[in-house]
This record gives C-alpha cells, sequence and structure tokens, in this order.
C-alpha cells in the first residue's frame, strides 16, 4: 500500500491532537493528618461536558478516612462525603470554570498521613466506550473511526470555546483602550486649560 505524500503527516497531527484532546488525569495526594489542612486539585472545564473521577485512600499506617468535597465555579458543592476510604463522583458542568476537589483527613486522632489515589476523566475520555459498542454493535476499526469522531468533535467544540473567549478578551480590550484615549484626551485638555489660566 503506498502512502500519498500527505498521508503520514496528517496521520501523525491527528495521533498528537488525539493524545492531546484525551484527558484522564491520575493524581496522587498526600493529606498531613495535623489540624485541618486539606489537599484540593482544580481543573478549568468547559459547560456540558461530562466528569467522571474515582478516588481511594493508600495507607501504611492503619485504615484512615477522609473527607470528599466537589464545588463548582460559584461555589455549589457537587459532591460531599465524610469518612470514607473510597468513592468517586460524576456530574455534567453546567457552568464554565475550575471546579475543585478538596479532600483532608477525618478526625484528629489519626495519625501519619494518608494517600489519595484520584483518577479523573473529563470529556470524551469518560465516555464508557466498552458500553457503546455492546450497544451499537460495533467493533474493530469502526470502534475506533467512532472514538476519533468523538475527539474531533470534542476538538471542535473547544476551538468554538476559544474563539468566543478571544472575541470576549478582545472587546473588553478595544474598550479598556478606547477609555484610555478618551482619559488621555481629557488630561491633555486639562493640562492645556490650567496652563492658559496661568498666563
Amino acid at each position: 500500500m503506498k502512502l500519498r505524500d500527505g498521508s503520514g503527516i496528517t496521520l501523525l497531527l491527528l495521533l498528537c491532537l488525539t493524545n492531546l484532546s484525551l484527558k484522564s488525569e491520575a493524581v496522587w495526594l498526600t493529606i498531613p493528618s495535623s489540624g485541618t489542612k486539606s489537599k484540593c486539585v482544580s481543573e478549568e472545564i468547559q459547560t456540558h461536558v461530562v466528569v467522571l473521577a474515582d478516588y481511594y485512600v493508600v495507607s501504611d499506617e492503619g485504615q484512615h478516612t477522609i473527607t470528599a468535597k466537589v464545588t463548582s465555579p460559584y461555589g455549589n458543592e457537587l459532591h460531599h462525603n465524610q469518612n470514607v476510604t473510597q468513592g468517586q463522583f460524576a456530574f455534567t458542568s453546567t457552568e464554565s470554570g475550575n471546579y475543585v476537589a478538596c479532600f483532608s483527613m477525618d478526625g484528629t486522632q489519626q495519625e501519619g498521613s494518608a494517600s489519595v489515589s484520584l483518577d479523573w476523566k473529563t470529556g470524551i475520555s469518560a465516555k464508557d466506550w466498552d458500553s457503546v459498542a455492546k450497544k451499537e454493535k460495533i467493533e474493530g476499526v469502526e470502534l475506533e473511526v467512532r472514538k476519533l469522531e468523538g475527539i474531533v468533535d470534542a476538538i471542535h467544540q473547544y476551538l468554538i470555546y476559544l474563539k468566543d473567549k478571544e472575541a470576549t478578551m478582545r472587546e473588553v480590550s478595544e474598550r479598556t483602550n478606547a477609555r484610555v484615549a478618551w482619559f488621555s484626551i481629557m488630561s491633555l485638555g486639562l493640562c492645556i486649560l490650567v496652563s492658559a489660566l496661568q498666563i
């Protein structure tokens, strides 16, 4: 099979975009037992994005329990669990911004520190492709093509989001520039007026 000249570059670019768009992050947090300190993880998420996360406590020094709390950018509580060693949360974002997941150790009698493993998935990586394959009776290449379609759609939506954000920022910048220009003209006029009054 002979590849056309641009096919190799296109395939490489598609592979790079695939790797960039899959957002599945595993985070390891060490939580100290002293005081009420908590460790937080945040991620900027657009609206209408599915988020799935699993967390569990890993500890060498007995069984520690933690409190897990997830809040939206406007402070709405999306998940709150106390005295747990493992758990999961899932939601679809309703507002754009930083979503924060905080973990802290429960009780003051627990000594040492506990580690929390957090598997955080957003967007297309949060989709259960096994159930899609079973439901639609697809497999192999067709399933991979379906995944790539989802990735391309996610990239397209993200580019639209960035374009809208850039337009908003440009508008704010132009308004600020116009205000600074008027302020400069008024300052110059005031200086000329004061100079004329002194003569």
